[in-house]
């Protein structure tokens, strides 16, 4: 297949969700070959059982990673998953943030599930500060099944929490499945440091079970489905950094999978490849 990245299409990343079988060295090694730029990895579990990987700060496993993103001329964009609930504390999580300071990582990608609003606020303040004592921000997700529902709870959660380094990604999937247009996202453009892209068809799923297994196993690549990408990219005015999220699902080699999600999202930033 064609690598359109240097010459025709812009910086794409992709999330370790995609392919999350593959260790971050094996995905980083596969990721640049399909064409991407950055990658995100799964150093934190996003629900019980959940896979993920360690790459704790001076082991083997975190140098060898760091000489395969310099060969590969690769970075680390964010790091997944952190959900800020009702028993989360911030500075549990220092390792896992030492971790990803140390492999290049700019940005953690965290949801709020906690009802207890000043609780919610508090925590993901508290978290920030703990990204800003190494040089990394914290961008909110908004999840259909969490507390923070909507694009719009999320925009009002940055904003209360107040933190310089507080930011929002806006997963398509998400984004338009809990209500939100294309234009939503206009206002609040100071504050969307990272859209996720990927596609879906049918109708949205109604109950928690069912947004659940859509997100983890309906996914389609960007430019499969029926989401209006191209004018949530308008809107944006692709001023965010982008990356694609769709998790394999079936046999298809991971190889092969992440280079149909590198051309077809390629084909969406740039319509006319």
């Amino acid at each position: 297949m064609t690598n359109m990245q240097n010459s025709k299409a812009p910086g794409i990343g992709v999330a370790h969700f995609s392919a999350i079988h593959l260790t971050p060295i094996e995905f980083v090694r596969q990721a640049a070959a399909a064409g991407f730029s950055s990658v995100g990895l799964r150093l934190h579990p996003a629900f019980p059982g959940a896979p993920f990987y360690e790459l704790p700060e001076g082991s083997d496993a975190a140098r060898s990673l760091k000489s395969m993103l310099q060969s590969e001329g690769m970075r680390v964009f964010d790091i997944e998953f952190f959900v800020i609930d009702t028993d989360f504390d911030a500075y549990a999580m220092e390792p896992i943030v030492a971790a990803a300071a140390n492999i290049g990582a700019s940005r953690l990608t965290a949801c709020g599930d906690d009802a207890e609003r000043g609780r919610l606020t508090e925590n993901l303040a508290s978290f920030c500060r703990l990204a800003q004592r190494y040089g990394m921000a914290v961008d909110v997700e908004n999840m259909g099944w969490r507390t923070v529902r909507t694009f719009a709870d999320s925009v009002a959660l940055v904003e209360d929490c107040a933190a310089e380094n507080a930011g929002l990604l806006v997963d398509a999937l998400h984004f338009f499945r809990n209500g939100a247009k294309a234009s939503d996202i206009a206002p609040s453009m100071a504050h969307v440091k990272h859209i996720q892209l990927c596609d879906v068809a049918g109708a949205a799923p109604s109950l928690p079970a069912e947004m659940i297994a859509e997100a983890r196993g309906g996914r389609l690549a960007p430019g499969d489905g029926e989401l209006p990408l191209m004018e949530l990219l308008k809107w944006s005015r692709r001023a965010a950094t982008v990356s694609v999220e769709v998790p394999l699902v079936g046999n298809q080699p991971a190889q092969q999978h992440l280079n149909d999600l590198f051309q077809k999202t390629a084909r969406v930033l740039t319509p006319s490849l």
